[in-house]
């Protein structure tokens, strides 16, 4: 793993004798930090870099079922608002269930939520989004919302869930299971909020 390092005074992340960009989420090659930048850790770089509103926003998908269990909407609260915390923008169908408990998480920490409506109207959106984007062409929206990510966290889910899974692998994306989601094969099942925090942070910053 890349020692990352942080230089609050230039505001900039360096590791392995380069610098992140945060804008196109890329390294550039640059000389070594001064003695003033301090060790971070992964997600610690993604609040830095967000704190000071660098961070380009890439969307993060939360997907999941619309008849969900108690256990899922709390996981999916969960997720959103340590995603907010960590300036990172939630993308979902913007509908009811994990859905709509990840809107009111990402909007209770300040966040602004993305809904991708398979409606033809906006307000057919739950009143946690922020950003209702009303497609109307249905379960199609799926490919819309697994295209439009960096990564994809399923909480719970059925076919619907499943289809977002598969087309998220088609497109290359990091794709997460939690709280019951279908099982797919090479899609790692995950326990905490902190370890798929951790995934989605190594994925934006070294693309793993």
């Amino acid at each position: 793993m890349v020692e990352l390092r942080w230089n609050a005074q230039e505001k900039r992340l360096h590791g392995a004798g380069k610098v992140f960009d945060p804008s196109r989420l890329e390294w550039l090659d640059n000389d070594a930090p001064d003695d003033s930048s301090s060790t971070v850790m992964p997600l610690e770089a993604l609040k830095c870099l967000a704190g000071h509103r660098l961070l380009k926003r890439v969307p993060i998908g939360i997907i999941g079922p619309r008849d969900a269990t108690v256990e899922q909407r709390q996981t999916a609260y969960q997720l959103a608002s340590a995603m907010a915390d960590h300036g990172l923008q939630l993308i979902c169908g913007g509908k009811n269930g994990v859905m709509e408990s990840a809107c009111e998480g990402h909007a209770s920490r300040g966040g602004l939520p993305i809904g991708i409506l398979p409606d033809e109207e906006w307000q057919a959106a739950n009143p946690f989004v922020a950003i209702p984007i009303a497609t109307g062409i249905g379960p199609a929206r799926n490919a819309i919302i697994a295209r439009a990510c960096i990564a994809l966290v399923a909480v719970g889910g059925g076919v619907g869930t499943l289809s977002e899974m598969a087309l998220g692998l088609q497109f290359n994306r990091l794709v997460l299971a939690m709280a019951g989601a279908p099982y797919v094969e090479s899609v790692p099942v995950i326990e905490t909020i902190e370890d798929a925090l951790e995934r989605i942070a190594n994925r934006i910053l070294f693309n793993l």
